[in-house]
């Protein structure tokens, strides 16, 4: 049986790329951005309400789902689609960057990492082999293989053997990996050593997978660091595979990533932000707990499609996050998803008419407060 999963690139503009993912579960066209569902769920959202923010594809995590509730728990209920009724395709995450944000309770050796589980201390083994199974079970349409993520500042020397570990598990991962319904992608290491990321590069492309990340972005650099150095790394990836920048998401990142070449992004910014009262929007960030948004009648943008905008006022908004209520999490997430899809929207419009610089240009000028 041939894998479902194919990747166009249908335009160019500049080093921009218009392009289309077609997938067991439906297609994707590109530049995407995934909300993040770690667990399950993109946090306070429904899927019909993914889907009418313009969602086609969201992201779980390997690390945590195996957890909680289990990875062969979902596997007999049918798989992660499912089991969250999502009809659209998932990409999950391999754990690796858990192996970054989780490092104080976790050790690490070329077999695997052993954490200690955040929920009750219970020994946890991640091996690339086990992430390849756990995801193999959730039945995602994008797995990823099992990476060694460094924060930045990590020493050059302590920075090459993550590569070199990177490299060696996804050989691992590979060999592993049987669904033929399922594309599995290498992640790039390397920090923002440009050597270490083209050596990193060169290895898994030899390797020919469907599909490559860049890693170890946002990790501690400054966004011009980051910046600097993805339009290099970007061009040491394949021409014809989809490139996905993990864990990236500021509007003006994802800009100057999908002019260096970037395909692919996924952020926890319009959720995490929405439950805390920050709402993106085309003029920039609005904080919806300042009073002078208390007696505001009208939307948050005037000309925003989304359901919160239809029938809320800033107003309404306010009051619902000084009252603690959870409906304010709810309708600012959903507007900030919204917005982040019609950003995708507006940039694919912009690659297919040849004026993507201009676009990019006319979007940072505005956008002062996310720079």
């Amino acid at each position: 049986m041939n894998t479902p999963f194919r990747f166009e690139v249908l335009q160019v503009d500049g080093t921009a790329r218009l392009g289309r993912l077609t997938t067991a579960h439906g297609p994707v066209e590109t530049p995407a951005f995934m909300p993040v569902g770690t667990q399950g769920t993109v946090k306070g959202l429904t899927p019909e309400q993914l889907v009418h923010a313009g969602a086609s594809i969201i992201l779980g995590n390997t690390y945590h789902l195996a957890l909680r509730p289990g990875d062969t728990l979902i596997a007999d209920l049918g798989g992660l689609h499912r089991f969250m009724n999502w009809h659209g395709p998932i990409l999950t995450d391999s754990g690796g960057f858990q192996v970054y944000s989780l490092a104080p309770s976790r050790t690490i050796d070329d077999q695997g990492v052993v954490f200690r589980s955040h929920i009750d201390g219970a020994r946890v083994e991640l091996t690339p082999e086990r992430a390849v199974a756990i995801q193999e079970n959730l039945g995602s349409d994008i797995a990823m293989c099992l990476d060694e993520c460094p924060p930045f500042g990590t020493a050059r020397e302590y920075l090459r053997q993550a590569v070199q570990r990177t490299i060696r598990w996804a050989e691992r991962c590979r060999a592993a990996h049987r669904r033929s319904d399922q594309a599995l992608f290498a992640i790039v290491q390397g920090g923002t050593d440009l050597d270490l990321r083209q050596e990193c590069s060169e290895a898994l492309v030899r390797l020919d997978f469907p599909g490559y990340a860049l890693g170890g972005f946002s990790v501690g650099e400054t966004p011009q660091q980051m910046a600097a150095a993805l339009e290099v790394c970007a061009s040491f990836l394949p021409a014809d595979k989809p490139r996905y920048l993990m864990g990236v998401g500021r509007p003006s990142d994802i800009l100057r990533a999908v002019a260096a070449g970037i395909d692919m992004f996924d952020c926890v910014l319009p959720t995490r932000n929405g439950r805390n009262a920050q709402a993106f929007t085309w003029s920039g960030t609005v904080r919806l707990r300042n009073a002078v948004h208390r007696r505001d009648p009208g939307p948050l943008e005037s000309d925003c499609p989304c359901y919160t905008c239809r029938h809320f006022s800033r107003a309404y908004l306010h009051h619902l996050f000084m009252a603690d209520e959870m409906l304010g999490p709810t309708l600012v997430s959903l507007h900030n998803v919204s917005m982040y899809c019609r950003l995708m929207t507006e940039i694919r419009r912009a690659i297919s008419a040849g004026r993507f610089a201009a676009f990019q240009a006319a979007c940072l000028a505005r956008w002062e407060t996310w720079l």
